[in-house]
């Protein structure tokens, strides 16, 4: 079955940058739209980034635009999360998604995503 498993985070102070990485496994991975959403205590998970299957499309949602980037190898079956300037209200458990897609298309619902790896902590001190 597909397994997601995300790593990279930690602690960083604000303004500080962390890499995120979502190894894949149990599928075509480049068959699979990628995402990334986050959950901050006592919120509920929204879309962060997302990625289509071959990488050549990307959609951020705005409070991340600039500052985080998202990337996908297909070879290593792997994607990231690149996160600079960080700010304490990006701490939050970061979650990786995968959706598989015959076509260029990202998605940003989380319901449009089947498979999700169980989240990595990231938190931003002021």
């Amino acid at each position: 079955q597909v397994q997601l498993v995300e790593s990279g985070g930690g602690l960083v102070q604000a303004g500080g940058s962390l890499r995120l990485s979502c190894a894949a496994s149990g599928l075509t991975f480049s068959n699979y739209a990628m995402g990334w959403f986050r959950q901050a205590p006592g919120k509920g998970r929204e879309f962060v980034a997302a990625i289509s299957r071959r990488g050549a499309n990307t959609y951020y949602t705005d409070a991340v635009k600039g500052r985080f980037t998202v990337s996908k190898d297909n070879a290593k079956n792997t994607v990231a999360l690149q996160m600079n300037s960080l700010k304490p209200e990006d701490t939050a458990v970061y979650y990786c998604a995968a959706r598989v897609t015959p076509s260029l298309v990202i998605f940003e619902k989380e319901s449009d995503y089947r498979d999700w790896g169980q989240g990595t902590q990231v938190t931003v001190s002021s």
